[in-house]
């Protein structure tokens, strides 16, 4: 499975317990804080937290040029386990 199906598959199956923003880093190190998200085909649309210096909210980005999601809120140990995760968090 390519990296861009595997993030494919994490915003697609966002699971339920875990609010729907966090901070995404892009193939060019850049980080875009989100709010909401939307999923078409092989993109992901995101709804910024503010706009860019430049004033846009939203950002249209592949899937492919995805490297990190940073999640804000508390994860909970169920709701990761209930996903797929295996271990135990301190």
């Amino acid at each position: 499975m390519s990296a861009a199906e595997i993030w494919k598959n994490v915003f697609t199956k966002w699971p339920e317990g875990i609010a729907r923003r966090g901070m995404l880093v892009n193939s060019l190190n850049e980080t875009i804080p989100f709010k909401s998200f939307m999923v078409k085909d092989e993109l992901l649309l995101l709804d910024r937290t503010n706009p860019d210096p430049a004033g846009t909210r939203f950002v249209l980005i592949s899937f492919g040029e995805i490297r990190t999601l940073k999640y804000i809120d508390q994860l909970k140990e169920s709701v990761l386990k209930a996903d797929g995760f295996r271990g135990k968090l301190a």
